[in-house]
């Protein structure tokens, strides 16, 4: 099925999200002007009856469901209840009323964090199911696996065109910078601006800095989706990400670099390194979607610090 989303009703959940904010700048900057963009404070998509009403007051022909309950590591650990129930939920009854609803095209996403934490890297889509994730954050990432399900099942007995998609690890522009739910590289730049303001002589990094991680600026991803929208209506999921590989003292090294901090990291290597190796095999996406996600980690965190910096003081800009 080929579509020209220019005269089709779009609707995206989710949309004052991280991801949710660049897919919205993509989409205009390619010239979509039909879009419905929802976010919690318009239906509650854990009760079915505001589902229902979401998809009757819209009658969208287009779906992208970007709505979840996320967050790093730590409050994954401690709230695995919440972020499977909700998660799981939410993501089943959306795409459950998108069929009831006649949508001609659904796509999600799903985190990298769902395949096995054993899964040899950079990781192939074909590990999924030969392993359980990463223990810390399996309520979230088994609940958001459970897409690749639902979608195979709609599309064999409904013929519903469903696709799902697994950025990498994203970053940039309107990320959360909230210290306790944060992901590695918001909290940095956060870390770092803020021991600049307080002229602290050194900052402490977690681990031994040597896990190596795949990062893809968040626009790339954006603009990924929006080809997949445009060319792609296949059963296969596939990653989305740089396939480059980064260790996190690399990564510190660079953010401290960019941002001019002049004191010392200090690692303190009594807290956990985390899952060792993690990047993405791109191979399926370049084949499917005819993309790379070609920005540099360090013109990205450039464009990240800077739209930090211009944003930190300004009320309601970021999730601090």
């Amino acid at each position: 099925m080929t579509l020209d989303l220019h005269q089709r009703r779009l609707l995206v959940t989710g949309a004052t999200g991280f991801l949710g904010r660049n897919l919205l700048e993509a989409l205009a900057k390619a010239g979509y002007t039909n879009v419905t963009a929802l976010s919690s404070k318009d239906y509650n998509l854990l009760e079915q009856a505001d589902v229902r009403r979401m998809f009757a007051e819209h009658q969208p022909e287009i779906v992208v469901h970007l709505a979840a309950l996320s967050a790093g590591i730590k409050a994954n650990a401690e709230r695995p209840a919440d972020f499977y129930y909700v998660n799981l939920l939410m993501q089943t009854m959306v795409m459950h009323e998108a069929w009831r609803a006649g949508v001609r095209k659904y796509l999600t996403c799903m985190g990298g964090c769902s395949y096995p934490a054993h899964a040899p890297s950079p990781i192939h889509e074909r590990e999924m199911w030969n392993g359980f994730p990463q223990i810390e954050s399996a309520g979230y990432s088994m609940a958001k696996k459970m897409n690749l399900v639902q979608a195979w099942a709609y599309r064999v007995q409904h013929h519903f065109n469903a696709v799902v998609t697994v950025p990498g690890n994203m970053y940039g522009p309107f990320d959360n910078y909230n210290a306790h739910e944060s992901h590695v590289i918001p909290a940095l730049i956060r870390k770092v601006y803020e021991a600049l303001a307080r002229s602290d002589k050194e900052i402490i990094a977690w681990g031994t800095g040597a896990p190596v991680r795949d990062f893809v600026y968040v626009k790339d991803v954006a603009r990924a989706l929006v080809v997949t929208l445009e060319q792609y209506d296949g059963d296969e999921f596939f990653n989305i990400s740089s396939g480059t590989q980064t260790t996190i003292k690399e990564l510190y090294d660079t953010v401290v670099a960019q941002m001019g901090f002049p004191g010392a990291v200090r690692w303190d290597t009594a807290r956990p390194d985390g899952q060792l190796f993690k990047g993405f095999d791109v191979a399926r996406m370049q084949q499917l979607i005819g993309v790379a996600c070609a920005t540099t980690l360090r013109d990205g965190l450039a464009e990240t610090i800077a739209w930090f910096k211009a944003n930190y003081a300004v009320p309601g800009a970021i999730r601090l």
